[in-house]
C-alpha cells in the first residue's frame, strides 16, 4: 500500500483494515497486553476517521441513505481503496464509482450521481487559482474584426462539467434548501458546470447545448466550434446569454486570436 499507509509494514497493512486478516506474528506492546486487542483498537479508529473523511466530502450522499447505511458502505470502499496521500480532503475520488457498482446502493439508483457531483465541487474547490477576465476582452476583439473562428477561450482551472440521467444537481440543490425534494422528477436527466467563484463554488444548473459549449472550450476549440457543439443539442443555443454567465461567474481567464 501507498500514501498514508506507506510507512505501515506490508505485513500490518493489511490487518489494519481488515478486521478478518490475522494479527501479524511477531508484534508486541509496551505493557505486554493483547496485541490483537489494541490491534483491534486501532483499526477501529483509522476505520472511523476514514469514514468519517467521506461523510464531510460527501454530506448529501449520506443524507440521501442514512447514516448507518453510509457507514458500512463507507467501511466497504475504505478496505477496497485506502487512501493513496496524506491529504484526507483529496480522498474519495474513486467513492462515487464504488457507489455506482455497490449493489445495496442501486436501491437508489440517482445515488452515485450525487456522489459525483459533490466529489467535482471537492475537485473545484481545490483546483489552482486564476484571475477572471470581463466580458470587455471579448468585445475588444470582437470589435477588432476578429470571427469567432478565430477566438479562443480558456477556462478557470475550477470549471467541470456534469451530466447526468437522474436529477442529481436538484437533489443536491434540495439538500442545500434551494428546492424542495417532492417537486423534482428524479428520472429527468441534468446537466450543471461546477466552478469557483472566490472562495465560493457554484453549481450552475445548465441544458446538454451549454455543457456542450464548455467540453469543447475546455478541449481548446474556437468559439465557432464550441457553438455548432452546442446546436447539435438546441439548434436555438445562445451564445449571448450562455457567455454573459460564463463571463459573470469568472469563468473565463483569458481569450487569444488564432
Amino acid at each position: 500500500m501507498t500514501g498514508m499507509l506507506e510507512a505501515v509494514p506490508a505485513r500490518l497493512a493489511p490487518a489494519l483494515l481488515d478486521p478478518g486478516h490475522s494479527t501479524p506474528t511477531g508484534l508486541r506492546t509496551w505493557n505486554e497486553s493483547d496485541p490483537a486487542r489494541r490491534l483491534a483498537v486501532h483499526r477501529n479508529n483509522v476505520l472511523s476517521s476514514l469514514i468519517d473523511a467521506l461523510a464531510d466530502t460527501f454530506p448529501v450522499a449520506l443524507q440521501l441513505v442514512g447514516e448507518e447505511f453510509f457507514r458500512a458502505m463507507g467501511a466497504a470502499f475504505v478496505r477496497a481503496a485506502p487512501p493513496r496521500m496524506p491529504v484526507l480532503a483529496q480522498y474519495g475520488g474513486e467513492f462515487p464509482g464504488f457507489v455506482a457498482a455497490f449493489p445495496p446502493a442501486m436501491q437508489v439508483p440517482y445515488l452515485a450521481d450525487v456522489a459525483r457531483l459533490e466529489w467535482l465541487r471537492v475537485l473545484a474547490y481545490h483546483s489552482a487559482d486564476a484571475d477572471p477576465v470581463g466580458p470587455e476582452a471579448l468585445q475588444a476583439l470582437s470589435g477588432s474584426g476578429a470571427s469567432l473562428d478565430e477566438i479562443y477561450l480558456s477556462l478557470h482551472p475550477s470549471v467541470q462539467v456534469f451530466c447526468a440521467p437522474f436529477a442529481a444537481v436538484s437533489i443536491w440543490a434540495a439538500h442545500q434548501g434551494q428546492l424542495r425534494l417532492e417537486d423534482i422528477d428524479v428520472n429527468v436527466g441534468e446537466d450543471a458546470v461546477v466552478l469557483r467563484q472566490a472562495l465560493d463554488v457554484l453549481v450552475l444548473p445548465t441544458d446538454s447545448a451549454s455543457t456542450q459549449f464548455v467540453q469543447a472550450v475546455a478541449a481548446a476549440s474556437s468559439i465557432a466550434v464550441a457553438l455548432e457543439a452546442a446546436k447539435t443539442e438546441a439548434t436555438d443555443f445562445n451564445l449571448v446569454a450562455f457567455l454573459a454567465t460564463l463571463f459573470s461567474r469568472g469563468a473565463v481567464t483569458a481569450l487569444e486570436l488564432r
